[in-house]
């Protein structure tokens, strides 16, 4: 089995697949740095867009077992602020597995483009999450809390923001210090677009009119926030999914619960079920896939766990390019 027979020779960016301690396939390839022609490596840091909200869900499950919240504390409980036509009554629960109804600031079902809402509202704004409100506390309910599931980045800004209010800290220092530093996850972290540290990949977008690229500095947050954009690097990918599956982060139980359908209706075979924070791939031949993604202009990632033969896989691309195909080819060869 060889997957450079199989994967896109020209793909841009890094995959990363293992099983246990074994390595079963890597590739570097791209420029973290298009203009001065710096290659990506295993060390570079990619923006990853969604796949942040997978570790809100877990800071949120942390407190649940600790028993600073519960599932079925509502929005009204436990943040103090102005909820406009927001359900306060919305629980945690419903904002964990995108049955909320709370008003999407980036509704996927009619804006294309993340960088479209930016036209008004500049993202150099964006450094907090509370920064967000101005884009979705005056706008109506979707529809009634806990009446279908539809994906939804306001719940998890507000997740973050109930981080914040429990424990009194950035939710991205609560995520540094109870989830990246407890899996060894150095590289990992949110940082902003005008301050960045080392190994951080720019992120192109292509123009077709030029012929060219840009960087996208303009189209999204000028720093993550609980709805995504944290800074990865593949083996941080898998240090992350090895700690969550061994208990390290949160009791198997409730990794077990994580891992499971919570939501959905099965329709779409890939983005069908939702657990908490991760989606879920129904597999009647088996337990069930679990995984992560993320899209923003010039950014795309997914990462999976497979429990029947414990393969972790992260593919990310600072041009966007298509990882979901790339991870279709990968389950075929591997599963």
């Amino acid at each position: 089995m060889d997957l450079n027979k199989v994967i896109d020779r020209n793909f841009r960016g890094n995959i990363y697949i293992v099983q246990g301690e074994n390595v079963l396939f890597e590739k570097e390839n791209g420029f973290a740095d298009l203009a001065n022609e710096i290659p990506n490596t295993l060390e570079t840091r990619f923006a990853s867009a969604s796949t942040g909200k997978v570790f809100v869900a877990v800071g949120i499950l942390q407190l649940i077992e600790k028993k600073k919240i519960k599932f079925d504390d509502t929005l009204g409980m436990l943040l103090s602020m102005e909820f406009g036509e927001i359900d306060k009554d919305v629980t945690v629960r419903q904002l964990l597995t995108h049955t909320s109804g709370v008003p999407d600031y980036f509704d996927e079902s009619v804006m294309e483009e993340y960088e479209e809402l930016w036209t008004d509202y500049p993202n150099y704004k964006i450094r907090h999450n509370s920064d967000l409100l101005p884009l979705f506390i005056n706008k109506p309910m979707m529809y009634p809390k806990g009446g279908k599931f539809q994906y939804n980045n306001t719940g998890f800004v507000l997740l973050a923001m109930i981080i914040e209010k429990v424990t009194g800290m950035h939710f991205d220092e609560y995520l540094k210090e109870n989830v990246f530093d407890v899996c060894g996850m150095k590289s990992t972290g949110y940082f902003e677009l005008d301050k960045l540290p080392s190994r951080c990949a720019n992120h192109y977008i292509y123009c077709a009119d030029t012929d060219d690229y840009r960087t996208n500095i303009y189209s999204v947050d000028a720093k993550g926030t609980g709805a995504g954009g944290a800074f990865v690097t593949v083996k941080d990918m898998v240090l992350f999914w090895t700690n969550l599956i061994n208990g390290k982060l949160i009791s198997k139980e409730l990794v077990s619960e994580m891992l499971r359908k919570q939501s959905g209706d099965g329709i779409d075979p890939e983005e069908g079920y939702y657990g908490y924070g991760v989606w879920i791939i129904e597999n009647p031949d088996g337990r069930d896939f679990a995984y992560v993604q993320g899209c923003d202009p010039g950014v795309s990632l997914i990462s999976e766990y497979n429990p029947n033969n414990g393969i972790i896989s992260a593919l990310v691309s600072n041009y966007g390019d298509n990882v979901w195909e790339e991870m279709r080819k990968i389950r075929k060869e591997l599963y």
